[in-house]
């Protein structure tokens, strides 16, 4: 039975969950979510798919999952893969995970949105810099974590890579220059060299340019 995956290309939590079922190699497919728009708002959506009102959300037959780092742990349930192999490495797995929820990915797509989806006369600029602020203290952590390693965990991608990597490839300005941190930089060409790896505008539907950004 194919995957369904509610997503949007411009989604980076969705784009944490695209790539570890691309990668995975299960068969699964994206449905477009018309986010901006006010889909995921709307009483059909909340009824019967998400009560949180979020994207993305996974429906495997009877499984419907929100949340993308359950829906990462599902995937690794299904195939064995980017779980970590030993207690140790899937308990190391699961911190970067939920650091990368609280501390990287919930601050880059609120700055992203705030600097990009907004009219640009509404772009609160003191908030903008307050979280761009806080971005740099993560990005250094993660920096000084990647020194002398491929991965964050292990010897090969896991989930916490995809959780971590998730808003970074995307083109749109938020504070983050990719050349400003080696380790980073190094890291992210490891992910992107995985065969069957895509960006998120290739791999889920939805462009910026559809909505005339």
């Amino acid at each position: 039975m194919t995957i369904k995956l509610y997503c949007f290309g411009e989604s980076g939590n969705a784009y944490k969950a695209a790539l570890a079922l691309e990668l995975s190699g299960l068969d699964w497919e994206p449905v477009y979510v018309d986010f901006f728009a006010g889909e995921a708002r709307s009483d059909d959506y909340k009824q019967n798919l998400n009560a949180m009102g979020e994207v993305p959300v996974m429906v495997d037959g009877d499984v419907r999952i929100s949340q993308s780092g359950v829906m990462q742990d599902y995937i690794t349930e299904k195939t064995g893969k980017f779980g970590g192999t030993t207690p140790e490495e899937k308990r190391e797995v699961l911190r970067w995970v939920f650091w990368d929820n609280h501390k990287m990915s919930s601050q880059t797509g609120i700055t992203r949105f705030l600097m990009n989806f907004l009219p640009e006369d509404k772009r609160p600029q003191e908030v903008i810099g307050f979280y761009q602020g806080r971005l740099q203290g993560a990005y250094a952590v993660l920096e000084k974590h990647l020194e002398g390693r491929d991965w964050i965990v292990g010897d090969g991608p896991t989930n916490a890579d995809f959780s971590n990597c998730s808003y970074l490839f995307y083109p749109e300005p938020f504070g983050f220059v990719r050349s400003d941190w080696p380790n980073m930089d190094r890291w992210l060409s490891n992910i992107e060299n995985l065969p069957g790896w895509k960006h998120p505008y290739d791999l889920m539907p939805g462009h910026p340019s559809d909505r005339g950004q």
